[in-house]
């Protein structure tokens, strides 16, 4: 009898072949041919679930992996197996047939039909220079082909803003001004809120490095440009990029998988007309209000924080403030959260109007909504401030 050894808890080492265990375990014993991994006990379903039956096994697993070829099986002693033993045993020989094995002819035969619908995992495939540069084109055309669908969006903007213009009392005004509710009205709390604790956060920083220069007055100077020229209008445009941007993908996304669009097409009814235009206004109108208001919030948390860390007096920030921001900031703020609130309703649109017909598509067109407008924010930003660095500084 040659020697095993058990991996199985609260079972003392005792010859297998002698004692009726219906535990699923293996033996390992040294042959003359070599080491031999000796399986044991019922491999079934109901057997491997036993929780601490199968943390053992595991450890019996690991070690015959580690052997490698040279290990011989015997299954010989197994009581029963079903499907998902011979599965658990196939997979540990690396979906191959050991090179030593002793087994029965129904075991042989239930362990064939695991390896004939076993998939194996496909072999890594080196990445080619043509296969990259395949998927480089096919990257560029994506990008052309949004950037075509969203120039005919904003041409068919341009018609119908020149037809509402002919005709505006055939105008669709009460879209417009549920938009204008639903965009700007709604968002009031969420950018105040944000807008005050940006302005009480800069300050505090700020407050910290000034009072080492005895500079504590020009925190006007920088909390008034700072706010007003760009993290007013860039916190108040990512905001509703996030909030309303998702919701207007969300709704027009929602009509394409309930078929509403195509409703709309047969009752020829203009999709650009009833959907893009009256979100495209809405939204431009509403984001140079929204980032005043934004900005508005975050001068005043950063004066209330200015008077709390370095002793500025309302009255002093109220009187200084006017003197270190030009005027032409405000409007510069203004312009730009204009075109900001008009790319951000473009975006949306053309994301909401290319969804397919399933929620897997509606969601994947959402997120790539937000994450494309709060990219454009960024963008036009920085153009915003390379082409009019001369202007209020």
């Amino acid at each position: 009898m040659h020697a095993r050894q058990y991996y199985a808890p609260h079972h003392r080492l005792e010859t297998a072949r002698t004692v009726e265990d219906t535990q699923s375990r293996i033996a390992f014993e040294s042959t003359p041919d070599g080491p031999c991994a000796v399986v044991l006990g019922r491999w079934t379903a109901a057997h491997l679930a036993v929780p601490d039956h199968w943390l053992a096994l595991q450890t019996a697993l690991q070690t015959a992996r580690e052997q490698g070829a040279s290990l011989g099986w015997d299954l010989l002693q197994i009581q029963r197996i079903d499907h998902t033993g011979a599965q658990l045993l196939w997979n540990t020989w690396g979906r191959q047939w050991p090179s030593r094995l002793q087994l029965r002819a129904d075991q042989r035969s239930m362990l064939e039909r695991v390896a004939q619908f076993s998939v194996s995992a496909p072999p890594a495939q080196r990445v080619s220079i043509g296969a990259a540069f395949f998927r480089l084109g096919d990257a560029v055309l994506g990008v052309l082909d949004h950037a075509a669908a969203l120039l005919r969006l904003v041409g068919q903007l341009a018609l119908d803003l020149f037809q509402l213009l002919k005709h505006p009392s055939r105008g669709p005004w009460r879209d417009i001004s549920g938009h204008l509710f639903r965009i700007g009205a709604t968002a009031l709390p969420i950018t105040a809120l944000v807008g005050f604790l940006i302005g009480v956060v800069l300050a505090y920083l700020m407050s910290q490095q000034l009072r080492q220069f005895g500079a504590n007055t020009f925190i006007v100077n920088i909390l008034g440009v700072a706010l007003i020229r760009e993290l007013g209008p860039v916190l108040a445009a990512i905001l509703i990029a996030g909030r309303s941007g998702s919701a207007i993908t969300a709704q027009i996304g929602v009509m394409r998988v309930t078929e509403e669009l195509d409703a709309m097409r047969v009752m020829g009814i203009a999709k650009g007309y009833r959907l893009v235009m009256p979100r495209a206004i809405a939204m431009t109108v509403a984001m140079p209000l929204l980032a005043v208001w934004t900005t508005v919030a975050a001068l005043l948390g950063g004066m209330l924080a200015s008077d709390m860390a370095m002793g500025l007096t309302p009255a002093y920030f109220m009187t200084a403030l006017p003197k270190a921001v030009q005027l032409s900031n405000l409007w510069l703020a203004m312009g730009k959260s204009a075109v900001f609130g008009l790319f951000i309703a473009l975006i949306a649109c053309h994301y909401g109007l290319r969804v397919l017909p399933n929620t897997e598509s509606l969601g994947r067109g959402t997120t790539a909504s937000v994450v494309s407008s709060i990219t454009m924010v960024i963008l036009v930003d920085a153009l915003f401030a390379v082409v009019f660095k001369g202007v209020g500084l």
